[in-house]
């Protein structure tokens, strides 16, 4: 029943709500009379204030949006990934093919075991190539805090770039403001 308070109604024999409605509560939640109650906004029709009795569809979302868990892969890492996950299942999928020509005595058994053993080494690189990138991703974009880390001497030179831009800039602007005076012919 929820666990908003409830107290005895007038109704014939329901209870009504006293606390405000969830809006993610379903219509299970509550009891047949009690969505109905005066003064309260229903599920079915919500009429407007100052607009006379034209009634508007109460809008409710399908689902709630809820925040991610955990960050987004970064892009290059993510391609990596699914390209080591691409390679695992080809790989899986010739190893299966394998067995089963071998089973059946085929001619084409060899052939699959021989690219099996091949999909294997190029699935075992793809996995390693995950985790290689997100690493060299982590070392240049990362706030990695050892002193090794190159993405701190990255963001100091950005930085710095950007200071001389805006130095340059504000100059540039100091001449154009006097009216040209300063500035060095060009003959």
């Amino acid at each position: 029943m929820g666990t908003a308070e409830r107290r005895g109604a007038p109704e014939a024999g329901g209870a009504q709500l006293t606390g405000p409605r969830d809006p993610e509560a379903t219509d299970r939640d509550i009891p047949g009379g009690v969505a109905d109650a005066p003064g309260r906004r229903t599920e079915g029709l919500a009429h407007e204030v100052g607009r006379g009795a034209k009634a508007q569809q109460y809008y409710r979302p399908l689902w709630v949006e809820e925040p991610a868990r955990r960050r987004r892969l970064p892009d290059p890492v993510r391609t990596a990934a699914v390209r080591a996950v691409l390679l695992i299942a080809v790989t899986l999928l010739q190893a299966m093919v394998a067995f089963l020509c071998t089973m059946a005595g085929s001619w084409l058994a060899f052939p699959m075991v021989i690219s099996s053993v091949v999909s294997t080494i190029a699935a075992t690189w793809g996995a390693l190539d995950v985790w290689v990138t997100r690493q060299v991703w982590n070392q240049r974009n990362g706030v990695v805090s050892v002193p090794s880390s190159t993405a701190r001497a990255l963001r100091r030179e950005r930085r710095r770039t950007r200071r001389q831009e805006r130095a340059a800039e504000r100059a540039h602007g100091r001449i154009r403001r006097r009216g040209g005076a300063g500035q060095l012919s060009h003959s």
